[in-house]
């Protein structure tokens, strides 16, 4: 049943149905239209109150929940819903891991028309909290108000936080008490930070305004039990700077690298900036299979450490290495997966269009006593030609792991050009994966494909699949 409501419909006892794209759950109007919302879990049986109505689907939110699914559990996180960062924490772990299968499944069958082999189950990660190392805090200084607070009478205190963004607002940082995304002393040194700093009136961040002390917060932990934690000042100030600084060393001994970056631009991007390590090393070590990472400050690497140790297990599987392969590495990065293959193959060339990660990858090497493998800066599409080709040699292995957006049609087609006897492609975007392997199909079937689980709590999944030439 529908009613208007001002323009917006109001739909009663909606079934939902299925989860969708960007973790958000989908029921059915009764014309058939279908209606996508955030904050319900399949299974329920909810009123939807629409607040966008398209062509071919509504978007709305769940308002009366008349049934509740068995799909559903209790969150861990007293910020849940509120925190746009774990959206499925309501639903139980084996149900998310079914929708992310399914979703990747879909994607490559509808997206991409691909004739899939025997689907693998998606591997799921033994620790479903708890599982990254690395996250970011801001500091605000007119945190988030939950309406209750807004509706009552009572003094609210002082309105400093330092926690996340609510969604799709950029100038209201959500204050986090407990965060069930990284280990200990994660929650401990935020905490501690925000207690310090009030107490000793170090001015927290206005984004709008662009005044205050305190901007950002950044935590690294790796399995060798190394932590990081960098602070991002708006401005120099040597007593307050030192202030916490000295607290956060005295207080957190086990420190290995405290850094820190004084920003005076509009935005908090680092990339640009001066990182200074206060005390300790400028950078903590992450180890896999014997091999050592060297990570700074500004270094990407899989933010999940125990399962990116099995998507590159499973990467190497894939490429079924002998040692005479010479395997092409693109998008390398810091070049860990080039690494990590390394001595399965004979020759490793990796690229990169970043050149601190190519000075990463190279120094990781160095350290790591890696002889077989070279690294190359270039953007892909114009790098990535005959010429580098022929001066490196043709391939007999590929293994792509571009950003979200999947791969540049330049480099799909000079791939086919090159025509690899195997390309491995790692993905954390199905939909823009299976839109390149259908670009590929005339030449490559899909042979195995294996979905992994980095992200627990959240919709996201990465997804391997092997290409071998018809």
């Amino acid at each position: 049943m529908a009613r208007k409501n001002n323009r917006k419909q109001i739909f009663t006892n909606v079934e939902v149905v299925d989860a969708g794209a960007k973790g958000k759950v989908i029921g059915k109007a009764p014309d058939g239209k279908v209606i996508f919302m955030p904050n319900a879990v399949p299974g329920d049986v909810v009123d939807v109150q629409t607040f966008k109505k398209r062509k071919a689907y509504f978007e709305g939110k769940a308002t009366i929940f008349h049934k509740l699914s068995e799909k559903r559990t209790e969150p861990e996180c007293q910020h849940f819903g509120v925190c746009g960062g774990c959206k499925w924490q309501n639903m139980g772990y084996e149900h998310q891991l079914f929708y992310k299968q399914k979703e990747v499944t879909n994607n490559l069958t509808r997206i991409g028309h691909i004739e899939l082999p025997e689907v693998t189950p998606i591997l799921g990660c033994k620790a479903p909290y708890f599982y990254r190392n690395k996250m970011e805090f801001s500091f605000s200084d007119s945190r988030w108000l939950t309406l209750e607070e807004i509706q009552s009478d009572r003094d609210l205190g002082d309105r400093n936080a330092l926690g996340f963004h609510i969604p799709g607002m950029w100038d209201k940082i959500l204050d986090i008490k407990k965060c069930h995304l990284q280990a200990d002393p994660s929650n401990a040194i935020r905490n501690a930070v925000r207690e310090f700093a009030i107490a000793n009136e170090l001015a927290f961040f206005n984004t709008r305004n662009q005044h205050g002390l305190l901007r950002t917060m950044m935590i690294r932990t790796s399995s060798t039990g190394d932590i990081m934690v960098m602070i991002q000042f708006f401005k120099e100030d040597k007593i307050k700077r030192e202030l916490l600084l000295d607290y956060l060393a005295e207080t957190f001994p086990e420190i290995t690298s405290l850094q820190y970056v004084v920003n005076e631009k509009a935005n908090d991007t680092i990339y640009d900036q001066d990182v200074i390590c206060y005390k300790g090393y400028d950078y903590i070590f992450e180890e896999m299979e014997g091999l050592r990472f060297k990570i700074n400050a500004k270094s990407f690497y899989q933010t999940n450490s125990e399962q990116a140790y099995e998507l590159y297990k499973i990467t190497r599987d894939f490429a079924g290495l002998t040692g005479n392969e010479l395997v092409y590495d693109l998008y390398t990065g810091t070049g860990t997966i080039a690494q990590f293959v390394a001595k399965k193959a004979n020759k490793v060339v990796g690229v990169e269009a970043v050149p601190d990660a190519i000075l990463a990858a190279k120094a990781n090497a160095q350290l790591n006593g890696i002889a077989n493998v070279d690294f190359y800066v270039g953007d892909m599409k114009n790098v990535f030609n005959q010429d580098f080709i022929n001066t490196h040699g043709h391939p007999d292995v590929i293994i792509t792991d571009p950003p979200r957006d999947g791969m540049h049609k330049d480099v799909v087609n000079q791939i086919l050009n090159i025509a690899p006897e195997k390309i491995v492609y790692v993905s954390c975007n199905s939909a823009t994966q299976a839109r390149d392997l259908q670009l590929m199909d005339a030449q490559y079937k899909v042979t195995r494909t294996q979905a992994v689980d980095m992200f627990p709590q959240t919709h996201h999944v990465e997804n391997v699949v092997l290409l071998e030439r018809r």
